[in-house]
């Protein structure tokens, strides 16, 4: 699905992140070494989404919604959060590590293309990007 206008990218966003904090729950259900930190990642998560839908709306307006800022087709950003009982844990950080480096990919394009109209919005997506990094490092470092 290509997402052109603020609201389908800023919808697209959330999305992503309660997949991802419903997901993070799962696993810190499962994986008690790695409990804490799922269970942080997963409020973060939710948080992002709130921070997300705040920028949206005190920079939005109707003349910018009318407008079709964004060029990004969801496809390449979708996560596969379903996750097999079978799994180690070691097989759950690496898929998650490929979660968080899709959304990071996906929050970089988002900012890149919104930063000419939508500055709040484009901050707020380089902020998550960035913490998708930290986040990704902390993940590596798990692993050992």
């Amino acid at each position: 699905m290509k997402l052109q206008t603020s609201s389908a990218t800023i919808s697209f966003a959330k999305k992503l992140e309660e997949e991802a904090a419903n997901f993070y729950q799962e696993l810190a259900q499962k994986y008690a070494e790695g409990k804490d930190s799922f269970l942080f990642f997963a409020t973060e998560n939710r948080k992002n989404g709130v921070q997300i839908q705040r920028a949206y709306y005190s920079t939005i307006t109707d003349a910018i919604e009318g407008c079709f800022v964004f060029e990004i087709d969801s496809r390449e950003y979708e996560i596969e959060t379903s996750r097999e009982d079978e799994a180690s844990y070691a097989d759950a950080l690496a898929k998650t590590i490929e979660i968080e480096e899709k959304m990071e990919r996906f929050y970089e394009d988002a900012a890149e293309q919104s930063k000419s109209l939508m500055a709040d919005i484009s901050r707020t997506f380089v902020r998550i990007a960035k913490k998708r990094g930290e986040r990704i490092a902390k993940l590596k470092a798990l692993q050992g």
